[in-house]
């Protein structure tokens, strides 16, 4: 079979594109650790009740750090702990989230919040919440049968 030289080009150029995708897949996947992006901080997740600061999920103020409130939930089985936040407009928050047994996904819609909990890692995400209103919390991670009822609420109040 004849191919035509810019046949033979696009071929060439295809394969060595696929070998360079790989090779720097590989390098980040197993050189550097196969790890997600906020791995940074890592737990026991059969053992997260017992662990600060998900020990007590919540809203919680902070002095003397870089932002204003921390929000700690857990993700379990299609439930966050707790069902309901409730920050005041202005406020710069920190989300910490982690998970008890499976991938869950946090995020809170109308925002740029997105997030993976996964069990034995902690992830963090920092923002300022500056309008007022509901923002549904939802599971951006298919997590099983009851992924579609796995939502939370976070409110966003006047704080006057």
């Amino acid at each position: 079979m004849h191919l035509h030289k810019y046949e033979r080009y696009w071929l060439i150029f295809g394969g060595a594109s696929l070998v360079i995708f790989l090779l720097i897949t590989g390098i980040m996947a197993f050189h550097y650790g196969s790890h997600p992006p906020s791995a940074k901080k890592t737990i026991n997740y059969e053992q997260v009740e017992q662990i600060a600061p998900f020990n007590k999920p919540g809203v919680h103020k902070v002095s003397g750090k870089d932002w204003d409130y921390e929000v700690v939930l857990v993700a379990s089985a299609f439930y966050y702990n707790p069902p309901e936040l409730k920050v005041p407009v202005g406020s710069k928050v920190k989300f910490i989230i982690t998970s008890k047994d499976v991938v869950h996904g946090f995020e809170i819609t109308g925002t740029n919040v997105n997030m993976m909990a996964e069990p034995g890692y902690i992830s963090e995400y920092t923002t300022t919440v500056d309008k007022v209103g509901d923002y549904l919390i939802v599971c951006s991670e298919y997590c099983g049968v009851g992924h579609a009822q796995m939502h939370s609420m976070l409110r966003v109040v006047d704080s006057k």
